[in-house]
C-alpha cells in the first residue's frame, strides 16, 4: 500500500477503512445519481472524509468511479470449479448483477457520449472492468481448450464477445433481465466451439 502525506508531517499508511468508505459511497452515488450528476463533494460527505482525502487517492472522478467498479468486480461469483459451463455462467451472472447494481448501462452510455471530452473515463473503464472481465472468460475457455473440450484454433476473443453480447443486445431490445440468458449464451457459444465430430 502506498504512503500518503498528510499535512506537514511524515507520510503514513493509507487507511483501508477510509478507502472502503469512499469506494462504497462512490458506488452508491453512481447508482442513485448517475455519473454526470454525482460529485466528489457528495462522495466526501457520504464517506465522512474531506475532499482532499479523496484527491490523495484518486486524481479525478473518472479515476474514483472506475476504481470503485474494479473493487466490486467478481465479489459474489464463486471460485472456478473446473466445470466450463458452470464457470462461464457464474461469471456472466456476476457481470449482469454488477451492471444492474450500478446502473451500468447508463454509465456505459455516458462513457461513450463523453469519449471526445473525457477520454480517460472510457479508457479507465476498459482497463479496470471490461478487459479484466474478458480475460476471466478467456481463461475459462483456454482451460477448456487444454482439456479438449474446445477445438484448437478456435477464436477465443470472438467467443468472449459472443458470451457477453446477448446482455447488451437484450437490454437494447427491451428484453434485459430475462431468466436463463446466461445459460443460453454459454450453450450457444460452446456449441460453436466443440471439436469437429464431437
Amino acid at each position: 500500500m502506498r504512503e500518503t502525506t498528510t499535512g506537514k508531517g511524515a507520510g503514513r499508511p493509507r487507511s483501508a477503512e477510509k478507502d472502503e468508505a469512499i469506494l462504497r459511497a462512490a458506488l452508491e452515488l453512481l447508482a442513485s445519481h448517475g455519473y454526470t450528476r454525482m460529485s466528489l463533494s457528495q462522495v466526501a460527505a457520504a464517506a465522512q472524509v474531506s475532499k482532499s482525502t479523496i484527491h490523495l487517492r484518486w486524481r479525478t472522478k473518472a479515476d474514483l468511479v472506475t476504481a470503485a467498479l474494479e473493487a466490486m468486480r467478481m465479489v459474489d461469483a464463486p471460485p472456478a470449479s473446473g466445470d466450463t459451463r458452470a464457470d462461464l455462467v457464474a461469471i456472466l451472472r456476476d457481470f449482469a448483477a454488477t451492471v444492474e447494481r450500478v446502473r451500468g448501462m447508463a454509465l456505459i452510455g455516458t462513457c461513450l457520449a463523453e469519449e471526445a471530452h473525457t477520454p480517460d473515463l472510457l479508457a479507465l473503464l476498459r482497463e479496470r472492468t471490461v478487459l479484466p472481465r474478458r480475460a476471466l472468460l478467456r481463461r475459462v475457455l483456454e482451460r477448456a481448450r487444454d482439456r479438449g473440450e474446445i477445438r484448437d484454433g478456435a477464436d477465443l476473443e470472438a467467443a468472449v464477445s459472443a458470451l457477453l453480447g446477448p446482455f447488451y443486445a437484450d437490454y437494447m431490445a427491451g428484453r434485459g433481465g430475462r431468466p436463463g440468458w446466461a445459460e443460453q449464451a454459454v450453450d450457444l457459444t460452446l456449441a460453436g466451439l466443440r471439436p469437429t465430430g464431437a
